[in-house]
């Protein structure tokens, strides 16, 4: 494994959010008490990469008070860079995780109008003192969906990004509890003017850009990555992405799921469709997959790794992720690297 240039660090903007969930698979209205966490899209992503020893910086707004204290200690404790967090703001948005089993769904419900960054405004944040020490930026369709003001901000951010000659990469992340198809697309389809790689799960490409893979049903248990291909092909003639990768996750049952992804480099112009492993999961906790895995990407982009390398490194971590309680991928390299060399045993390690 090759070291990280000091000059490799990766920021990300968003949301951190208090996590509620229900203890023992419990329904909301069973539960007598939550068991407290945090989460957020971008934050989960710059935590992953830190416990790979990427060095990351977390840009977000949180309330000035005990609560926003608390959430901030709580990213600083992962070694992330909090100096461009501004405190300000009336709350913290929060979660309720209502943890499924079987074939019964788990339910979010968000609680995170008027939290801090909902009513971040443009000129706020000073993006060039932000992006002063960085190579990457990240976001996600999330932060966008949250207000008008926030979405003006993630753009402002984007192209101050590209501006001074970041790589940008998108998590197109589309929440139906957040925004629609339609506005989803008014808002991301410019976004994406200045991305250079492009992640999302099997149905974000539709909702978010109104790119869709043929005869696929994402309820039916079964995927065909090969179906992807077609979809990758659209959204780099259509948006000039350099990369694309595109998570497939087949829902057995809200216990079990088969996990893969397709990725693409288009760097080189080879146009090769790489089809990462399929990986079994018995579900622990689903929430933060799919950051799990756009900070393998990451990685393997700033590592130099190889198309199928970057691939097997961002499936094989995002896999590990959904055995963890909590939205964090709290895995070492080594343990990634492990299961994307083929040892999925789980035998006892003494």
């Amino acid at each position: 494994m090759s070291g990280l240039a000091a000059s490799n660090k990766v920021a990300t903007f968003g949301e951190i959010l208090l996590r509620l969930g229900t203890p023992k698979q419990e329904r909301f209205v069973q539960a007598n008490s939550f068991e407290i966490d945090y989460g957020g899209g971008e934050y989960n992503v710059a935590v992953s990469l830190s416990q790979f020893g990427v060095p990351t910086k977390f840009i977000t707004l949180l309330p000035k008070n005990d609560i926003g204290e608390t959430a901030l200690n709580r990213i600083r404790s992962f070694g992330i860079d909090t100096s461009s967090i501004i405190m300000e703001g009336k709350r913290l948005g929060l979660y309720f995780l209502e943890n499924g089993a079987a074939m019964r769904p788990s339910k979010v419900i968000y609680d995170r109008a008027k939290s801090a960054i909902s009513e971040v405004k443009t000129g706020q944040i000073d993006w060039e003192e932000a992006f002063q020490d960085v190579n990457w930026f990240h976001f996600t369709g999330i932060t966008p969906a949250l207000s008008k003001s926030a979405a003006e901000v993630t753009m402002e951010a984007a192209k101050a990004a590209k501006k001074i000659g970041l790589t940008v990469s998108a998590d197109m992340n589309y929440r139906k509890n957040l925004w629609s198809s339609e506005e989803a697309q008014t808002v991301m389809k410019p976004l994406m003017e200045h991305v250079d790689i492009a992640i999302g799960n099997e149905e974000d490409a539709e909702k978010c850009l109104g790119v869709s893979a043929e005869n696929q049903d994402v309820t039916s248990g079964e995927l065909n990555p090969d179906a992807y291909k077609d979809v990758i092909s659209k959204l780099i003639s259509n948006f000039g992405f350099l990369k694309v990768g595109i998570t497939l996750r087949e829902s057995i049952s809200a216990s079990d799921n088969n996990w893969s992804a397709v990725y693409l480099d288009n760097t080189n112009k080879e146009g090769k469709m790489h089809i990462g492993k399929k990986y079994p999961v018995h579900i622990v906790d689903r929430v933060g997959g799919g950051d799990a895995f756009s900070a393998g990407i990451i990685y393997g982009h700033i590592q130099n790794f190889t198309a199928k390398d970057t691939l097997d490194f961002a499936v094989a971590s995002s896999a590990l992720a959904h055995t963890i309680h909590g939205d964090l991928n709290l895995v070492s390299i080594s343990e990634v690297e492990s299961v994307a060399k083929g040892d999925t045993s789980g035998r006892v390690q003494r």
